[in-house]
């Protein structure tokens, strides 16, 4: 699995974040990444995977993740937990961060290995693939449809692989950002696993922006949403 490191000067602390990207069918480059460097900034080493389903490495890696292989793709991040130590990381000192789709990584890898990870940063995430594919607008359902798979015939698979369905397994702190005006993954996405965290007393955190949609756009919200997210991770990672 293509992955990326960034690791403050001398290594930093032991803790890591793992930075999942969206898409699925995109990838992560060699550019300027502000959201990583602030982490590195932070002390903590960042991941930056290139999951199967990922773009740019031939058709066999970008349809490695359709429809009923969707988990094969979660479990990438078990792989790439486990290799932590050869770079100085502590494995009990790890969060996941994602957003889109890479906000569906992040709830799926707390609620399918939820013995690996110690936090979550979920942006725009999806959490559940059913109600996703009955909510999002009907020219995302399309496509999104031929990814995931169909309503009409594979329900019983996108409910196995949404992380909802998982939610009794889920036990790290979750902070959650979304937009309420996303067009793309509805709020409700946001809203129904924090109900169900905190119906749990799992901690969890849910910030809303109402002038915002798929993603943080404006700058003053990422100047408020950021630095709390960064702090969530400090507490949870052992940076307090």
């Amino acid at each position: 699995m293509p992955v990326y490191v960034f690791q403050p000067e001398g290594g930093g602390d032991g803790s890591a974040v793992l930075v999942v990207h969206g898409g699925p069918e995109w990838q992560h480059g060699r550019i300027w990444a502000p959201l990583v460097a602030g982490l590195v900034a932070d002390g903590h080493t960042v991941l930056v995977p290139n999951v199967r389903g990922s773009a740019g490495y031939g058709k066999r890696w970008y349809s490695l993740d359709d429809r009923e292989l969707r988990l094969d793709s979660v479990r990438d991040l078990a792989a790439l937990h486990a290799s932590l130590p050869t770079i100085g990381v502590d494995q009990s000192r790890v969060a996941l961060w994602g957003g889109s789709y890479g906000g569906y990584m992040v709830l799926a890898g707390l609620a399918f290995q939820p013995e690996l990870w110690a936090a979550g940063v979920d942006i725009v995430g999806i959490a559940s693939l059913v109600t996703f594919l009955e909510n999002t607008s009907a020219y995302r359902r399309v496509v999104r449809e031929r990814e995931y798979g169909y309503l009409a015939t594979d329900r019983e698979f996108l409910e196995l692989a949404s992380p909802l369905s998982r939610v009794d397994a889920i036990e790290a702190p979750l902070f959650v950002i979304h937009g309420a005006n996303d067009p793309r993954v509805p709020l409700s996405e946001a809203e129904q696993i924090v109900a169900a965290l905190k119906k749990r007393k799992v901690p969890c955190e849910l910030l809303v922006y109402g002038d915002e949609g798929h993603g943080l756009a404006k700058r003053v919200n990422k100047l408020d949403a950021y630095p709390k997210a960064f702090a969530f991770l400090r507490e949870h990672l052992g940076r307090a």
